[in-house]
């Protein structure tokens, strides 16, 4: 009986793990039935099987078609039999994936965030007046407020205003409106206040439940 015990470093290396070892020897039984009509009828019913693991899913289309697919991925593409989806091409699924392209458009300030660039691009498209310089304000306050939280230091208002045009193309210089930005003490007062809340309601949800 010792003699007859097999160990996963013996067996043959899961194409789909997660299906388990026994659908993978289903599925290798299919492959070498020589009879066509048997090896359909064996399809199917691995099909079925499959299907049982996640039953909510079972009689959906596109779900079916994922079926087959993985049927003749663990198949190592070798099983012949009549399926009602094309059969999948085992070069395009070897097929490197195009590289994705960094999302950062401006890697030399990462520190202000990708969504500094859109708020910009709003305030940008806005006609001048008090609302749009309001926007300009409220954007160079919270890149004055990304910059305390990564350099936990301080900086002065100028540094922020270069940047701003930088990141602008030129079009916004809050340096000739002389007017300062938010003191840094009161920028990094409301993140605190802000952390404490939710540590306040992380308590209050601790304690309020049940003990057994």
């Amino acid at each position: 009986m010792i003699e007859q015990l097999e160990y996963n470093t013996e067996r043959h290396r899961l194409i789909i793990p997660e299906y388990g070892r026994h659908i993978q020897k289903m599925v290798d039984i299919a492959v070498a039935t020589e009879d066509a009509a048997e090896r359909n009828k064996q399809a199917k019913a691995i099909i079925g099987v499959m299907g049982n693991l996640q039953p909510h899913l079972r009689d959906v289309p596109d779900f079916q078609h994922k079926l087959w697919d993985q049927l003749f991925i663990m198949s190592d593409f070798k099983l012949d039999v009549e399926s009602p989806f094309p059969k999948p091409s085992k070069e395009l699924l070897q097929e490197r994936p195009e590289p994705l392209g960094y999302p950062q458009n401006f890697p030399k300030y990462r520190f202000y965030g990708n969504n500094i660039k859109r708020m910009i691009d709003v305030a940008n498209s806005w006609d001048e007046g008090e609302m749009k310089e309001a926007l300009e304000f409220a954007i160079a306050n919270h890149m004055k407020k990304c910059y305390l939280n990564w350099n936990k230091d301080t900086v002065e208002d100028a540094v922020i205003f270069k940047h701003l045009l930088e990141l602008s193309n030129g079009k916004i210089d809050l340096a000739a409106k002389e007017e300062d930005l938010s003191d840094a003490s009161n920028l990094m007062k409301q993140k605190k206040k802000f952390s404490n809340k939710n540590q306040q309601r992380n308590n209050k949800n601790r304690n309020s439940r049940k003990r057994y």
